[in-house]
């Protein structure tokens, strides 16, 4: 009787848990059908709060407006903040924009794409106001764009310059008598250097901080440019880190003044011409984008494929950001027997990933550009294997901050058999019909033959790498290698090089194709891979939110430990991915 007491109450509340979430997923769906039709006031100020994460296309969050648990960190779409940016420079509705950014979440290419999409707004006659109370680099460099920079009296803005810090977990492996099985071509590949070194190599120091010097040097000469001090001036006060408070980012011309946030909407009520005793219109960019169509009319198509990601085999989906190899060779070869779409853009976020996947989307991408112009535009990362994709389209377009190049090949595994054996106490013997065993083993180490195959294999992959970027690029072999060997280039060292064509946006990269296409006059443009049904979205987010937000709570302030441990299990095989991910302060 007690069990089937317990099983009809939890069968009750599972049914009622199941009704309720039905009633609340109806009611939540009913609300959103009906929302009214998205209205702009007159006189109204576009509020683009950019405190988020911004990727390459707008993550639509089916959970967003319900009233369940949705994604825990707010995303923005490049392409559609740009959309909202050139539909209000011409909407008379709109008087300016409030540019209120502390923390944004991106990369310097991507921060100088809306960097510029904000300067070609104010050439309408409008204005960019910039207020927040603190402000990273990242934050300072597109806060810099506007008309005037305000700070709160007790802010903070950082400008000491760009940092690039590696952790290495040498020492941690030792402790765990686990020893990496490490193989590379190219002395600038550094991706294996963390499990093997306690601190960077000389080459990796080099190249990290040429790369940083350059891509500072061009952060120096927009904010130059925009805030009229001089590029050496903005160099002392960098270097000294003369900025240590709000009341000198003033004194030394950063910022215009320091107010608090009353004084600064008042500023905005007679920007728009406002009494102090009425509101500011003030439209949030989600709100303001669901005011207007970018839909255009044409037979003419250029398809915009997005490879935002790490290179994968498999396919991909929405939730993470991960390049399918089979997903994109489908985008890949629709796009080109389309006759409907006349050029296509490669657009690669990406730092590479396994040489494989990277290899089969170069061929469907070397095929399009045989019967279509196929334009590569670069984001914050292009390398490696996102170097892979590029070299083989028609025209590569970058960013001066853009991390590219790394042409070169690792692979790695471990040998836990001193972890396993002496730490857990779990023992492995195997027999074997030759002298090669299991190939990817982490219960011995390899066996001389072994090492030697997988350094035979990686040295044959790497030919194979810059023997294609030597063809697509149009150089010789040799000229391919000097420049090779791993090495990490931001846009302008790679286009001083031979590796990229032109500097621009992705803007740029679009009329190039059209151009090569010949529809420079009649054209639309779309975006691959196409977004999932609205149903498959929803289930599909509920199931990755549960699934991380419990993981989550479980480990806490170790969720991004094991991230990395995550990322590891993707490292197996022939690698073409950059060195790590660059997180640049």
């Amino acid at each position: 009787m007690s069990f089937f007491k317990a099983f009809w109450a939890a069968f009750l509340a599972f049914c009622l848990f199941v009704i309720v979430f039905f009633i609340i997923f109806i009611v939540g769906i009913a609300s959103l059908s009906s929302e009214k039709e998205t209205i702009i006031d007159d006189h109204s100020v576009l509020h683009l709060k950019l405190d988020a994460q911004i990727t390459e296309l707008q993550k639509e969050n089916p959970l967003e407006g319900l009233p369940v648990v949705g994604n825990d960190v707010q995303n923005i779409g490049l392409v559609q903040l740009k959309q909202a940016i050139e539909h209000a420079k011409n909407d008379p509705k709109i008087e300016g924009i409030y540019l209120d950014i502390s923390h944004p979440m991106a990369g310097f290419s991507t921060l100088e794409e809306i960097r510029m999409a904000l300067i070609d707004f104010k050439s309408s006659g409008k204005w960019v106001l910039a207020y927040n109370t603190t402000m990273t680099e990242g934050a300072y460099y597109l806060a810099s764009a506007a008309d005037q920079v305000y700070l709160h009296p007790e802010g903070e803005v950082e400008f000491n310059g760009l940092t690039v810090e590696i952790g290495f977990y040498k020492k941690l492996f030792d402790k765990l008598e686990i020893k990496p099985e490490v193989f590379r071509v190219g002395e600038f590949k550094s991706a294996v250097e963390p499990f093997i070194l306690e601190k960077m190599s000389d080459a990796n120091r080099l190249q990290l901080t040429e790369l940083v010097n350059s891509i500072y040097g061009h952060v120096i000469d927009r904010i130059a440019e925009t805030r009229k001090i001089s590029k050496d001036r903005l160099k002392e006060i960098s270097d000294k880190m003369l900025v240590r408070n709000a009341r000198l980012a003033n004194e030394l011309g950063l910022v215009d003044s320091l107010l608090y946030d009353d004084e600064f909407q008042s500023i905005l009520k007679q920007r728009v011409g406002l009494n102090d005793d009425q509101s500011v219109s003030l439209v949030k960019y989600n709100k303001y984008r669901k005011s207007f169509s970018t839909y255009k009319s044409s037979k003419n198509e250029v398809a915009v494929i997005v490879a935002d990601g790490t290179i994968m085999p498999g396919t991909s989906n929405q939730t993470d950001q991960v390049i399918g190899a089979d997903t994109y060779v489908k985008e890949i070869r629709k796009a080109r027997e389309d006759k409907d779409i006349k050029a296509i853009v490669l657009r690669v976020n990406s730092p590479g990933g396994e040489f494989r996947s990277s290899d089969m989307m170069w061929r469907e991408l070397s095929l399009a550009s045989k019967v279509k112009p196929v334009i590569a535009s670069m984001g914050d990362y292009a390398a490696s294997g996102g170097y892979y994709l590029s070299m083989v389209c028609d025209t590569i377009v970058a960013q001066p901050h853009t991390i590219t190049g790394s042409i070169g090949i690792f692979g790695m595994m471990f040998d836990m058999s001193g972890f396993l054996g002496n730490k857990v106490g779990i023992t492995f013997d195997e027999v074997k019909t030759g002298q090669f065993g299991e190939m990817y083993t982490v219960t011995r180490p390899l066996n001389e033959a072994e090492r030697s195959f997988w350094q035979k294999n990686l040295d044959e992959h790497y030919e194979t790498f810059t023997g294609k970027a030597a063809e697509g690029r149009h150089m010789a072999i040799d000229d391919i290698k000097k420049v090779a060997s791993g090495r990490v280039w931001t846009g302008q060292q790679a286009k001083d090089r031979g590796l990229v064509d032109v500097l621009g946006s992705f803007d740029d990269a679009i009329k190039i194709a059209a151009a090569k296409a010949k529809i420079q006059d009649d054209y639309k443009v779309k975006y691959y891979p196409e977004q999932k049904p609205f149903f498959e979205q929803f289930f599909s987010q509920l199931e990755e939110n549960s699934k991380t937000n419990t993981i989550k709570s479980e480990l806490g302030e170790y969720y991004g430990w094991y991230q990395q441990l995550q990322d590891l299990k993707t490292y197996q095989g022939a690698q073409a991915r950059m060195p790590y991910k660059l997180e640049i302060h």
